[in-house]
């Protein structure tokens, strides 16, 4: 079969045939009179091969090596494909987040493209001075798209790069609130802080809303701050989770001012004030913790968080006594 034919046959250019043939890979069995080449069956099954193993992305330098050394192994060379596969594609999906953040930043011109380039490259740098510059010029120099912030945001270890990042994702509006909840469900416990931290720092129902589900989450850490979050936005549904904090004592100052806040109406300094009691009176709670509950009374107005101090002046734990008894001089009611 003369090139011509095998090149129709093939799909491979009578060009690329000769090239093949130069380096070695394909020798045509024959010619013609006329001096044409002529291939035999076995040459056009050695093209098929040779095509076959280009398509898995070897060189042709690879290829002679797979198809003439008799000893040539395919696992390495394949694990090593495997490899270059997967950086290849990891590149690429690198390349195809960043066009889709300087799209969604919708520059007007190349000015705007190079700016945002620079932002996100400045995001991304080793130098945590660089990376809080970034974040702090988001919000003036150029749109830098919400995901961005957001997978910075989570990601960061640096506390103050950390802090321009939330107060950068507080000035973006809403569109981050959905993406920082996904962060909440991370496997890495690192990441889901990082989510409920910026979350609490967003403005707005939907964060709140957030913040509530979070009440829920199996990290305590999570819960913690979602609590003080919305301890200070006074929603009354963090009250349980505030006073789980005072008695294992994580946070607890914080909490107890969170629930002072919460207990600016007296129905709800009341039931705050009955429930801190409660705990108060429960069997298992150590020493400890029944002195950080009598502290956390201290900010809770009305008469029943008096009445329980009156009490507990008396109480059998000395240090318990002695705390209510100086709130109660501070709150001038003994």
């Amino acid at each position: 079969m003369l090139i011509g034919e095998v090149a129709r046959r093939s799909g491979v250019s009578a060009r690329m045939l000769r090239h093949y043939e130069s380096l070695g890979l394909v020798r045509p069995s024959g010619r013609t009179g006329s001096g044409y080449r002529e291939y035999s069956r076995e040459d056009i099954r050695r093209i098929f091969h040779i095509e076959s193993l280009r398509s898995l992305g070897l060189s042709l330098r690879e290829i002679g090596r797979a198809l003439d050394e008799p000893g040539f192994a395919p696992s390495a060379l394949v694990d090593d494909l495997v490899r270059r596969t997967r950086e290849r594609i990891a590149a690429e999906t690198e390349l195809l987040t960043r066009l889709r953040r300087i799209d969604a930043a919708g520059p007007a011109g190349w000015e705007d493209v190079l700016q945002v380039v620079a932002l996100l490259q400045a995001l991304g740098s080793k130098s945590a001075d660089a990376r809080q510059r970034a974040a702090l010029s988001s919000v003036h120099e150029a749109v830098v798209p919400v995901e961005a912030l957001v997978e910075a945001a989570l990601s960061e270890t640096d506390p103050n790069v950390a802090g321009a990042l939330r107060w950068a994702l507080a000035r973006s509006g809403d569109d981050g609130t959905a993406l920082l909840a996904e962060g909440l469900g991370s496997p890495v416990a690192a990441v889901r802080e990082r989510a409920v931290q910026a979350l609490a720092e967003l403005p707005g129902v939907e964060a709140a809303a957030q913040l509530r589900h979070a009440l829920d989450s199996p990290d305590a850490v999570v819960r913690g701050y979602a609590a003080l979050a919305l301890g200070t936005r006074g929603v009354g549904d963090a009250v349980p989770t505030l006073i789980d904090m005072v008695v294992q004592g994580r946070n607890d100052t914080d909490a107890a001012d969170a629930l002072s806040v919460l207990a600016s109406d007296a129905a709800t300094a009341d039931r705050i004030a009955a429930v801190l009691v409660g705990r108060l009176d429960h069997d298992t709670v150590e020493a400890a913790a029944r002195g950080r509950l009598t502290q956390a009374l201290a900010g809770i107005p009305g008469a029943r968080a008096s009445g329980a101090l009156v009490e507990l002046s008396e109480d059998e734990d000395r240090a318990v006594a002695v705390t209510a008894a100086y709130l109660l001089r501070l709150r001038g009611e003994r």
